[in-house]
């Protein structure tokens, strides 16, 4: 069901954020310059007390968990994660800030606000390999922000998933950092095209949870450039998002927030970056990271909770008296605000958009659908939807909704969660409002609707012993597994929580006929993978996630996820077999030595010829694809040409990825590129791929500049990391080139 906004009810969600009213007032010979230069007119009309007004945040009242409603907020201001004042004579409207990726959120800002779509998970997005998937999901969470009043989605986390035990990776795209700037510049392209500014998130190195206040990310500086760092580089150049988000880390000592090296010298520097950088919530212990790079400090109360004070208003006001703060460096953060504003066009907005609620659930519906993963499949699946079988469905509360991840990033739906349990943990707030919440779409009830001739049965999975009994007298079982991962969480080990991993055990040995449907955030250890039928990864898949289980474990939907993530055998396949600081209670400062450096995931395991459980890139279809006919050239980088067949007897789509796997001098994995393809039964379509020279280049830490050592290159047209199927080699120069 879609809800449906009185005039009231909008009026109620859009508060007082006056916008039409700023623009009014907005200079006419002001709206046809460029953003820089109307930033430049408006800074130069401003008060002190409007320039230090601009660069703080306040994170609004959340009654539920204890936050009070700060009285700098006026009233009948829209509740959510940042509010700072907007300046109408000048025509600068009020910055607005919600989370996140998968929709709007609201965990207790706006008692009246009926929900919002709750979208799959990133790591979904990132499974799909579809830009324009990333796309549409991004403007529909613009169209649903704005109809609230907000003109910033703190969205675009494209951390890489550096450790399979990382709490937020759900929220990231992937550990490659090609795919996660392609998917994560879609998204904020989305977002912006509705004049919502949009984040990259969170730079950088936030690849774990476990203290993350107090972490020290170690990495060589010219790997962190071939890595993370690369994917905010492509990622900012290919959609200029307003703002940038750092993390709550040190890098190399230094925490990201106050890091000159990494905001000054290579974001706005090197980069030439345009826009602001605002902080994480919490992230600001210091004033002088004003001199730092960091433009505005988010969510000012969360630093007092932190650290015991805020730092851009009384102490910053103070250094700026005494000339510690120059003036020039105020205007610099100010203008970085307002040229993000007027680029995207947040002073320009007019009524709020029409919603169409059931379009976006057919977004996110589609969004699930693409995302998930078919891992295994002896001839299991697609069940049979014209016979009289008995199916069991075992666990994952499957008759009650889907799992979602949690923290700052958990969506509300339209009509209330489906169910709701506090699991809780030892990390103060963030450990007591730790919840398992489920979205109201049903796998079990979406099966019998797709299954009208079966006779289906469901079992909790109360005990191994019951859930067995179950899975005897079927014919057929769908066992369910899910773990709850988010934010402030790192994993201990890869099991299923709640002894699932017994449960499943149980049931497939006493019925071999099983399929197993993980709902995770992350790899899952899988000791029963051998006594399987057929394995699926949903991950997290969304308000709509239900359907599009149902729909691909029936065969309506021809599974096309790929994984954007590697499934390691077993830990010991990691860089970091035990996680360091695991252990330690929170508050404990933690150091983590990213030692592997840019060898990230599948470029890890191709350099220490580890062949994983399940390789990234991987996904397998009710059909079947071929290659042919790969042309390669080489010049100041590489192009490929080549042929994709859909050889099977259903209609599919098809992800071909191209990767560099030797190098002169050198075994060196890279993702060149990827396209997803569809086709029909004995259709073909050709694919040309041209490489980002700098995935083929090292970075020249000495120099600041990429390297292409000359020499023959090997490229490979696969299936997934760990599944040639075409090769050739090409020439290269050397060349020398960008920053």
């Amino acid at each position: 069901m879609s809800p449906t906004y009185s005039r009231r009810d909008l009026g109620k969600l859009a508060g007082t954020v006056a916008l039409g009213a700023a623009m009014a007032s907005t200079p006419a010979h002001a709206q046809g310059a460029s953003p820089d230069e109307r930033a430049r007119e408006t800074e130069q009309k401003m008060t002190d007390d409007e320039r230090f007004s601009l660069i703080i945040s306040l994170i609004g009242a959340i009654p539920s968990i204890g936050v009070p409603r700060d009285k700098r907020i006026p009233e009948g201001v829209n509740m959510s994660a940042g509010y700072t004042p907007g300046i109408p004579r000048l025509g600068i409207p009020a910055l607005q800030s919600s989370d996140a990726s998968m929709g709007v959120t609201n965990p207790g800002y706006r008692p009246d606000d009926k929900g919002a779509t709750a979208f799959p998970a990133s790591i979904a997005v990132g499974s799909s390999f579809n830009p324009h998937l990333a796309r549409a999901g991004g403007a529909a969470i613009g169209r649903e922000a704005r109809m609230r009043g907000f003109n910033i989605m703190l969205a675009g986390g494209i951390n890489l998933a550096r450790d399979p035990r990382n709490g937020r990776n759900f929220e990231y795209y992937s550990e490659d950092p090609w795919v996660s700037a392609v998917l994560g510049a879609e998204a904020v392209h989305g977002i912006q095209s509705q004049k919502v500014i949009s984040t990259l998130k969170h730079y950088t190195l936030n690849n774990n949870e476990t203290n993350r206040h107090w972490l020290d990310a170690i990495i060589d500086p010219a790997a962190h450039r071939e890595s993370d760092l690369l994917a905010f580089q492509i990622a900012i150049e290919r959609s200029e998002p307003g703002s940038i988000m750092s993390g709550y880390n040190k890098i190399n000592g230094t925490y990201a927030s106050g890091n000159r090296h990494l905001l000054n010298e290579v974001l706005k520097a090197a980069w030439g970056y345009k826009g602001y950088v605002m902080s994480d919530w919490g992230a600001v212990p210091e004033w002088d990271y004003a001199l730092k790079g960091l433009d505005q400090e988010s969510g000012v109360q969360m630093d007092v909770k932190q650290w015991g004070a805020e730092a851009f208003t009384d102490r910053l006001r103070k250094a700026y008296a005494e000339g510690k703060l120059p003036k020039e460096r105020l205007s610099d953060m100010v203008r970085r605000i307002l040229r993000s504003a007027y680029a995207v066009g947040i002073d320009k907005w007019d009524a709020a958009p029409t919603l169409d609620m059931a379009k976006h659930n057919e977004i996110a519906l589609e969004i699930a659908r693409q995302g998930i993963v078919l891992l295994k499949n002896d001839g299991a699946l697609p069940l049979a939807t014209d016979r009289p079988v008995k199916i069991g469905i075992v666990g994952g509360f499957s008759q009650l909704g889907v799992p979602t991840g949690i923290g700052s990033g958990a969506v509300l739906p339209v009509g209330g969660y489906a169910g709701s349990v506090n699991i809780g943990g030892a990390h103060g707030s963030m450990g007591s409002a730790r919840n398992m919440y489920l979205l109201p779409s049903s796998p079990l009830a979406e099966l019998k609707k797709l299954l009208p001739q079966a006779q289906i049965e469901f079992d909790g999975a109360y005990t191994p012993a019951e859930s067995a009994l179950l899975a005897r007298r079927s014919d057929v079982v769908i066992a369910f597994g899910i773990r709850i991962e988010g934010e402030a969480f790192d994993l201990p080990d890869l099991s299923l929580p709640w002894g699932q991993d017994a449960i499943i055990d149980a049931v497939a040995t006493a019925n071999p006929n099983t399929i197993v449907v993980l709902e995770t955030g992350n790899p899952v250890s899988m000791p029963w993978r051998d006594k399987v039928k057929a394995i699926a990864q949903a991950w997290y898949p969304g308000q709509a996630g239900g359907q599009a289980i149902a729909e691909v474990l029936t065969g309506k939907v021809n599974p096309s996820g790929r994984l954007p993530i590697s499934f390691p055998e077993s830990l010991a396949q990691t860089p970091r077999p035990v996680l360091p600081g695991i252990e330690t209670p929170w508050g404990t400062p933690i150091t983590i030595r990213y030692d592997e450096g840019a060898e990230v995931g599948y470029r890890w395991h191709a350099q220490k010829n580890q062949r994983p459980m399940y390789a990234f890139g991987h996904g397998l279809s009710y059909t079947s694809f071929s290659y042919s006919d790969l042309k390669v050239t080489g010049g100041e980088s590489v192009s490929a040409t080549f042929s994709v067949t859909n050889s099977g007897q259903r209609d599919g789509a098809d992800v071909p990825q191209l990767y560099l796997t030797d190098a002169p001098g050198e075994k060196r994995m890279r993702l060149l590129g990827f396209e997803r393809v569809i086709l029909k039964p004995g259709e073909s379509k050709q694919v040309t791929m041209v490489v980002d020279p700098r995935l083929l280049a090292r970075f020249d830490g000495q120099a600041g500049r990429w390297r292409i050592a000359p020499g023959r290159y090997r490229i490979v047209l696969g299936k997934s990391a760990e599944d040639p199927v075409l090769n050739a080699e090409v020439q290269l120069p050397m060349r020398v080139f960008g920053v």
